[in-house]
């Protein structure tokens, strides 16, 4: 059964670090306020986070983000310590405690693996701890590497999760505003879709393809996560990741980005 006081919010890369690929600790404080501040107000809250690659890259003084496989781990192995330390300062600054909580594809598709994956998320939202969920990048392979990528920067994770724990509403921080009828970064003219009650070819065909040369999702991504959300009773938010405190007004029903409204209600 769907649970209306609980949110997974989904940030992805390009939010989380600065255009050099630095974390962007300004980003971190915001998102720990404000989550904890909603979390305060009786809502059980969800973060999904990406960038452990590309923080890690930087960290090691890496040029360019990697290209082989064991440089890619390598570079998620290091920047997720450095994600986990900047949520756990920030988080600390308002009393709020969080977890960690890595996982790879299979523990979604294998049935005892996913049920006690959904009792770990469950047990520690009933302590009022805040899961940060991450696909474990320093182990897995065919996520890093596939073509066909199941969770396309953690769009379609975040779907996944709150499925997993029948969430009331995803939030999908991007860096544009929401969706648009054509791309706002190049053409001055376009507009913000703030309804979709379906999604369809047509849909698609708006989306164009990837997103930040930091992040590896795009709008696409976003419109298949969206879409499994919405399939599941879920309503799904797209908005900008550089104003967290928009949050506030989601859980109070206000226009925010582009609502895709779920099929249940």
């Amino acid at each position: 059964m769907i649970n209306k006081k609980r949110i997974v919010v989904k940030v992805g890369t390009s939010t989380l670090t600065s255009e050099i690929g630095k974390p962007d600790l300004r980003r971190f404080e915001q998102l720990a306020r404000v989550l904890t501040g909603i979390h305060n107000e009786g809502y059980e809250v969800v973060l999904v986070s990406s960038g452990a690659i590309a923080v890690g890259a930087n960290k090691l003084r890496m040029k360019e983000k990697p290209k082989e496989l064991r440089y890619k781990q390598a570079a998620a192995a290091v920047g997720q310590c450095s994600i986990m330390f900047w949520y756990d300062k920030f988080f600390s600054e308002y009393n709020q405690d969080v977890a960690q909580i890595l996982f790879n594809s299979d523990d979604l598709t294998v049935e005892e693996k996913k049920e006690n994956l959904s009792n770990t998320i469950n047990t520690l939202l009933e302590m009022g701890i805040i899961p940060i969920i991450n696909e474990n990048d320093s182990v897995a392979y065919t996520e890093i590497e596939s073509k066909d990528r199941l969770f396309g920067d953690n769009d379609k994770l975040s779907a996944l999760v709150a499925i997993l724990c029948n969430a009331g509403k995803l939030v999908i921080f991007s860096d544009i505003d929401g969706f648009y009828d054509k791309d706002p970064r190049f053409f001055t003219d376009a507009k913000l879709i703030d309804r979709i009650d379906e999604i369809n070819e047509d849909t698609y065909k708006l989306a164009g393809g990837a997103g930040s040369r930091r992040g590896t999702g795009g709008m696409r991504t976003k419109l298949e996560a969206a879409q499994l959300a919405m399939n599941q009773g879920i309503s799904t938010i797209i908005t900008n990741g550089s104003h967290p405190e928009k949050l506030y007004d989601v859980v109070e029903g206000k226009k925010v980005g582009t609502l895709f409204k779920n099929r249940r209600s």
